[in-house]
């Protein structure tokens, strides 16, 4: 989260190509050495944090690289396809690391990420296109690290802001789903679960993913705006009530669980695009930085969040499950409201682009 604002910043003037092959360095070296290397906690501590800064250096410094080649309609499509590139790797890497685990040891599944970090590093460095088009004049270049200006931009803050609670809550839904799910297994009695938690998180994973996609497309068709809300309210509705609801069986639960995943995730590239179409394009890496930013911030207290109630109310319970996820769905519901008080700009090739 520190490391965003600097490292995808820094694309408006260094090239994002150059900044994007740092990161995957960071991450490349941080997965080795955590496996060869990681014992006790401040070597983990080091390493993981190298991690950080490796995949501050990437995600959306990946996105601008992306979004520099795309014409202003295929923008939307663009962010798409890289979110669901990560998503569709980030329920693999599970599987991936449980099938190296058992027969040669946790280190192997460090060192395989590391493995995948160098065949993006030079897929990157081989493939990527060098930025061509001539450079602004130094006396019209807005200055690095100002970010007064994409703060008045009404429009790309209010996706912003917007993501930033969708991004706790996703991550509140990711960190407690397994801990939610088991607790219902257990104070139901269901036993071993047919699918269990930590199957429906990877399926969870999958629909995401799809989601994401099928969310951008349809925002192309119906309106950014009004898909955006519609997610964001199928949220609070589904929030509000998981908890309370799917604690009676463990099949209500992954049912609800599953169609929670599927409207989190819809507005995930909505959210992003609309951010990153709606910037001045100079100032586009200083906008996916606080983007980011804001999206890290809310990712970080989302886990906490649930933590923090569930403490608060003695324990898991059903009454403290539904609580928690109540918290979630509240701030869902101001994000809502100020998101459709600002009503952002439509991007161009939206139903009715950029009004």
């Amino acid at each position: 989260m520190l490391a965003v604002p600097v490292l995808v910043t820094l694309t408006d003037r260094v090239e994002a190509r150059l900044v994007y092959l740092f990161g995957v360095g960071c991450t490349l070296a941080a997965h080795l050495f955590f496996g060869w290397f990681a014992e006790g906690f401040w070597s983990a501590f080091v390493l993981r944090a190298l991690a950080g800064i490796g995949w501050a250096g990437t995600y959306m410094t990946g996105l601008k690289l992306l979004a520099d080649q795309v014409d202003a309609k295929m923008m939307s499509r663009a962010v798409a396809g890289h979110a669901a590139s990560i998503g569709v790797s980030g329920a693999l890497s599970f599987s991936c690391a449980s099938l190296l685990a058992g027969p040669f040891g946790w280190q192997s599944a460090f060192v395989a990420a590391g493995a995948s970090a160098g065949a993006a590093w030079l897929m990157v460095a081989l493939g990527a296109p060098r930025r061509t088009r001539t450079a602004r004049p130094a006396a019209i270049a807005p200055r690095l690290f100002d970010f007064g200006p994409v703060l008045r931009n009404r429009s790309a803050m209010a996706y912003a802001m917007a993501y930033c609670i969708h991004t706790l809550e996703m991550n509140a839904l990711r960190g407690w789903g397994v801990a939610f799910l088991g607790y219902v297994a257990a104070s139901t009695g269901a036993g071993d679960p047919l699918m269990g938690p930590s199957f429906v998180l990877t399926a969870l994973g999958l629909i995401g993913t799809a989601a994401s996609v099928l969310g951008n497309e349809a925002a192309i068709r119906l309106g950014r705006r009004r898909l955006i809300a519609a997610a964001m309210l199928g949220s609070v509705v589904i929030g509000g009530s998981i908890g309370f609801v799917g604690s009676l069986s463990y099949g209500i639960a992954a049912g609800l669980l599953l169609v929670y995943g599927f409207v989190v995730w819809l507005d995930s590239s909505s959210l992003t695009a609309g951010s990153a179409g709606t910037a001045d394009p100079a100032r586009r890496g200083a906008t996916l930085a606080v983007h980011s930013s804001l999206g890290y911030a809310g990712g970080c207290v989302g886990p906490l969040l649930i933590g923090f109630t569930l403490d608060l109310a003695g324990g898991m319970s059903r009454a403290a499950w539904g609580l928690a996820f109540l918290g979630v769905a509240a701030l869902m519901l101001a994000a809502l409201a100020a998101f459709w008080a600002i009503r952002p700009r439509e991007l161009e090739g939206d139903r009715g682009g950029g009004k």
